[in-house]
């Protein structure tokens, strides 16, 4: 079972005194049988208390607000967290008769969330490149589909936005690791695959994969006999021990790990770091910090929303 330590830093500079900040965090992992919290220590700046609930979806959230004028916000993360594998995946009903259970289940509470499609105008186009992606099981084409965002969609960092939608993310054919996961989510969610974004991070491996040492995101599908079933099309694999979830939800807005508000004028500079690392392996207690792009006028009385997507577009690598 692999021990991994991650630390994760929020950091909030403002250029002038700022007051009733509210704000909200997911940095709090599922804990399931297959992944235990064996201890987090989260420290924000003059010590506000923090209350914890469980929202739709199941995940831990954090609101906290700071009422007293001030210039700096750091939301400090440290985690120990032990992972373990999933049994292997069985495919042994017959393909009808899952395909007939997941028509079913579309009008189950559970699931509905899962299968309601993000605003997409290539519909027809997904479909013509699904083909006759129905003459195979649920799990077959999930691992098709995986594959073919993998193979079409380009890794390119920077090329994509958090205002970058849909649309234009299947123009391009590339994007980071958030776009590879919201294309995946639009086509299974078309065949009426119930998927769901799953916020996290990926821990290190011998051969490398993408999104290493930073937050990651990748989707769960739900497949028959399985239940959820994670897929990351960012490395073309299953999410396995080496994936640390945080939070699941329709999409990232439902699963950031930071996002709030202010009053005052004074601008901000963000910044975040994130290292991930065996327990006995080495250890960087004190993650990179990569500055967010300034805030326009608009923006400066929100707290991190826009600009965290803007942070973990940046980061991946």
């Amino acid at each position: 079972m692999p021990r991994f330590n991650i630390h994760h830093i929020t950091k909030y500079t403002y250029e002038g005194p700022v007051n009733d900040s509210a704000n909200q965090i997911i940095l709090y992992p599922i804990k399931d049988e297959y992944q235990d919290v064996l201890r987090q220590d989260l420290s924000i700046n003059d010590d506000p208390a923090v209350e914890i609930f469980k929202d739709y979806y199941g995940n831990e959230v954090g609101s906290f607000t700071h009422a007293e004028p001030h210039r700096l916000l750091v939301i400090d993360s440290r985690i120990e967290v032990i992972t373990r594998p999933r049994p292997p995946l069985r495919d042994t009903a017959g393909r009808e008769e899952q395909w007939n259970w997941l028509e079913q289940a579309r009008w189950k509470v559970p699931f509905i969330d899962f299968l309601q499609q993000e605003p997409f105008a290539y519909h027809p186009e997904v479909l013509d490149t699904l083909g006759k992606i129905r003459t195979l099981t649920p799990l077959e084409a999930a691992r098709q589909l995986r594959t073919y965002v993998f193979e079409q969609f380009k890794y390119i960092k920077g090329i994509t936005t958090v205002e970058t939608t849909l649309d234009e993310v299947w123009r391009l054919k590339a994007g980071v690791c958030q776009d590879f996961a919201h294309i995946l989510l639009a086509f299974l969610r078309q065949i009426r695959v119930p998927a769901r974004y799953v916020s996290g991070y990926i821990c290190p491996n011998r051969n490398g994969m993408r999104g290493e040492g930073a937050t990651h995101a990748w989707i769960e599908a739900y497949i028959p006999d399985n239940g959820w079933v994670g897929l990351d099309p960012t490395n073309n694999c299953e999410a396995d021990d080496l994936h640390v979830r945080l939070a699941v939800g329709r999409n990232f807005s439902d699963c950031s790990p930071v996002k709030g508000t202010y009053k005052g004028a004074a601008g901000q500079q963000l910044e975040v770091g994130v290292s991930v690392s065996y327990e006995d392996g080495p250890r960087n207690d004190v993650p990179d910090m990569t500055p967010a792009p300034q805030p326009s006028a608009n923006e400066k009385e929100q707290n991190s929303y826009r600009r965290y997507l803007e942070m973990m577009q940046q980061q991946q690598q």
